[in-house]
């Protein structure tokens, strides 16, 4: 069954006899009937994007699972929650940190976010930033509860915008056939903190929809 927002900070998961939901441990605000809860592991791709996805902090956030018959209400940290619905026939990239909850039976794997063999480079320009540019990626049919300061503010890229730069520590989650650029410009002011603050940027281009939180602050 998929989440339902009680408010903008509180999302219901409704179970049933053979259904579980994931999400983020600790997240687990009360529940009603007869629920249990069980340690998960996130899959993960293979090789460097694979191992940095686990290994960099703040990219690998432990989840858990809920079993059984009733209702479960999660949120975390007052932040707001934003409910996606996936068809099936598009997958929606999630940063690790942004992801409250999904219907435990959606496909999940952590990829680099970026170009073509940006995958190391990328982790670097994540360490100097603060932000870890390894995301969660969801396929299948069902619903995600997505997590930002502020509220998230839905973009559209395609003909009329079809190109849309993100400052990554913005960046929520995006849906849809979307490619994503990691630009870096980092000069000798930036080194020494006195630059503008946006060295590093999401090129996006294509046709989906991208989420932007309503700040730069991280979880």
């Amino acid at each position: 069954m998929p989440l339902e927002l009680v408010n903008s900070k509180v999302v219901k998961s409704p179970l049933a006899a053979g259904q579980n939901v994931l999400a983020r441990k600790g997240s687990m605000l009360y529940y009603t009937g007869d629920v249990h809860f069980i340690p998960h592991s996130m899959g993960g791709s293979s090789g460097v994007a694979g191992m940095a996805g686990r290994m960099m902090s703040g990219e690998h956030v432990a989840m858990m699972a809920a079993e059984g018959q009733g209702e479960v209400f999660y949120g975390h940290a007052g932040l707001y929650v934003e409910v996606i619905h996936l068809d099936g026939s598009s997958m929606l990239t999630v940063e690790a940190d942004r992801l409250l909850a999904h219907d435990g039976y959606l496909s999940s794997s952590i990829v680099s976010l970026g170009s073509q063999g940006g995958a190391v480079r990328g982790a670097v320009r994540g360490a100097m930033t603060g932000q870890g540019l390894f995301t969660t990626q969801l396929t299948g049919q069902g619903s995600v509860a997505v997590l930002s300061h502020g509220g998230a503010i839905a973009l559209q890229i395609g003909p009329e915008h079809p190109q849309v730069v993100v400052d990554p520590q913005a960046y929520v989650c995006h849906l849809g056939n979307i490619t994503v650029d990691i630009s870096a410009n980092v000069g000798w002011r930036d080194a020494v903190g006195r630059g503008s603050g946006e060295a590093v940027q999401l090129k996006m281009t294509g046709t989906g929809t991208v989420w932007v939180q309503a700040s730069e602050k991280k979880f």
